[in-house]
């Protein structure tokens, strides 16, 4: 790392964009990730941490690196079934993030020709933030979807161990000037989040998480044996489910371990009114909406998205904080954790 890096205190430090990025490419390089597979990575990474979401970006690298599958053999992603307007993928069991970036390009370029698409992957992990596809859609003037079922994180209400995923939805719709975001989980708390509250020997709050004997717990090493909870009781189960079943629609009973399946829809606006027409009518309700009258002591209404897109204007000019522990395990990385990639 460059002399540029400013040292905030003995165990937080600030690095620029671009020593993030560096460290970042090293980094995947280091484990076997070939330098265009890095630089997708990467990009996820630090944008979740520009974005302010500290534990989606840089420790990430330090979840793929030590995931399960990371070691098992991948393939070159394959398409499975595809029409003019759909497209279904065999992931290959290679990370997320990069099998969802190129199926994010896939129902991009066939929405932008066809009006519409929708687009399956399953045999992949870590997908990162669902948020960052659905952009890449809306900022191609496209409205976009995102749902997963994941790795079983989460107890159903009344259950005592996890039977689902923390089972995200996500939603890009194009803007005057930025897209508007929508990007939420179905439980009450993300795993991903669990793991660097884990990492830093922090509690989880109250009331997101039971352990392996169905007791509440605020020890995230206790819940990561037991369960998380869901979002809103019953119904952030009913959305769950939801999102289990259009997994399914993606393939994720012929995942290795039936638990996968990334669903990406995308349409052009004009399918319904015309894409300028659109902007500008969204941009009216947007308006509205914030222009409620507020609570006492309540300074602004906030819209999905606004904060991150704030944080990440900032942070593109003042850097990212991240602890110092995380940087030195990303630098401690072993080589060749990565198989080699296999055309079969």
């Amino acid at each position: 790392m460059t002399q540029a890096m400013n040292e905030t205190s003995s165990d937080r430090l600030r690095l620029s964009v671009d020593e993030a990025r560096r460290l970042a490419e090293s980094a995947l390089q280091r484990i076997g990730y070939d330098a265009q597979e890095a630089s997708i990575v990467a990009d996820h990474v630090l944008d979740a941490a520009l974005c302010g979401y500290e534990y989606s970006g840089l420790p990430k690298i330090l979840n793929v690196a030590e995931h399960r599958r990371l070691r098992q053999p991948r393939r070159a992603m394959r398409v499975v079934h595809e029409t003019p307007v759909s497209v279904r993928f065999d992931g290959g069991n290679n990370v997320g993030m990069v099998a969802l970036y190129r199926a994010t390009e896939a129902a991009i370029e066939k929405a932008s020709a066809h009006g519409f698409a929708v687009a399956g992957v399953n045999n992949s992990w870590v997908s990162g933030r669902s948020a960052y596809f659905v952009e890449r859609i809306a900022r191609a003037g496209l409205v976009g979807m995102l749902t997963i079922s994941s790795t079983r994180h989460v107890a159903p209400p009344g259950g005592a161990e996890a039977a689902i995923g923390t089972n995200p939805i996500a939603f890009g719709f194009p803007g005057i000037e930025e897209p508007f975001v929508i990007d939420l989980g179905t439980s009450a708390f993300m795993s991903t989040d669990m793991e660097f509250r884990l990492r830093r020997g922090e509690l989880l709050p109250e009331g997101v998480a039971i352990d392996a004997q169905g007791r509440p717990t605020r020890d995230p090493f206790e819940a990561k044996k037991g369960a998380l909870l869901t979002l809103a009781g019953y119904k952030g189960f009913a959305l769950a489910m939801a999102m289990q079943s259009l997994g399914v629609l993606a393939g994720s009973a012929t995942d290795v371990e039936r638990n996968y399946g990334y669903l990406i829809i995308a349409l052009r606006p004009d399918l319904m009114v015309p894409l300028e027409e659109f902007k500008r009518d969204q941009a009216e309700m947007i308006a509205r909406v914030k222009a409620t009258p507020r609570q006492p002591g309540v300074d602004e209404i906030r819209l999905p998205s606004e904060r991150s897109f704030r944080e990440r204007a900032r942070h593109l000019r003042e850097g990212i904080v991240i602890d110092r522990a995380i940087r030195d395990a990303l630098l401690a990385l072993p080589t060749g954790l990565l198989p080699a990639l296999s055309e079969a």
